[in-house]
């Protein structure tokens, strides 16, 4: 069957750290392509401000374009109520069709809140785990095959370089006048600059609770 990744955030920015754990993902699995699916609304943080889809959906083009093997899906932001994981694969399934398996991506610290998601169970069955290493995570498989069965067969470790960049502190960075050079693709922080992006530092709420955020 045809391997698919699925890597789903809110990409407010898209930045390298998010193109090289793709990638890494890609290599070690054998992926035939990436699909960054970027998500309407985190379901744990419901007021917390989002740019625009129509820009992160810009932003996300012209990162991968040099990129055959990553593709953008709108398979989140066009579906009503929260952005589920495991609602998000039965869709992509349906999409893709019966001779494509699904490989969701994500950090070693999203792994350790798997069984707080929304219908866990249902994710291990839908899609293989493509687990990112992530400094200070080491998940304990057995405890959570405890709380949600299935997921160790599902899970397969890979490992990435420790890319110290975050969506949140590059917003900061833009409201306050510092650069993001180097941390987002060239086009990326031109399109920032153009279209006045994350001029205003965002105040994050506390996290509620329900499944943490895609990717960032």
């Amino acid at each position: 069957m045809t391997r698919v990744g699925v890597f789903g955030g809110t990409f407010d920015p898209v930045h390298h750290g998010h193109l090289i754990a793709a990638e890494e993902a890609r290599s070690a699995l054998g992926l035939e392509r990436v699909v960054f699916v970027p998500a309407r609304q985190p379901p744990h943080k419901p007021a917390a401000p989002i740019t625009p889809a129509l820009h992160r959906l810009a932003m996300l083009a012209l990162a991968i374009a040099p990129e055959p093997a990553f593709a953008t899906s709108r398979a989140d932001l066009d579906a009503a109520g929260p952005s589920y994981t495991a609602d998000l694969l039965v869709r992509l399934g349906a999409e893709f069709g019966p001779d494509v398996a699904l490989v969701f991506v994500m950090g070693a610290d999203s792994l350790v809140d798997l069984p707080t998601w929304h219908e866990p169970e249902r994710i291990v069955r839908l899609a293989t785990l493509a687990v990112l290493a992530r400094p200070g995570y080491a998940p304990d498989l057995a405890a959570l095959e405890r709380q949600v069965p299935g997921v160790t067969a599902a899970t397969r470790l890979v490992d990435m370089p420790r890319i110290e960049i975050s969506a949140t502190d590059l917003r900061r960075r833009v409201a306050a006048g510092r650069p993001i050079r180097f941390q987002v693709p060239e086009a990326v922080e031109r399109y920032v600059h153009a279209a006045g992006l994350y001029r205003v530092a965002d105040q994050e709420p506390a996290a509620t609770s329900g499944e943490p955020r895609r990717g960032g």
